[in-house]
């Protein structure tokens, strides 16, 4: 009954996903391939683990 109460374990890491692509981004545009893809890496990890969870519920 109170379920939407509870918050959502994942808004925080999709938050944080799109930061870092946006980071990357700005990177890769700055000439910075070494960030971009240290970044992109990042956000793929974090995707990862926000499907992870998805999953569990």
């Amino acid at each position: 009954m109170f379920n939407w109460f509870k918050r959502n374990p994942t808004k925080k890491m999709e938050k944080k996903y799109y930061e870092l692509l946006e980071k990357a981004m700005h990177a890769q545009r700055s000439g910075d391939i070494r960030s971009y893809s240290m970044l992109t890496a990042d956000a793929e990890n974090l995707w990862q683990k926000i499907e992870q969870i998805k999953a569990a519920n």
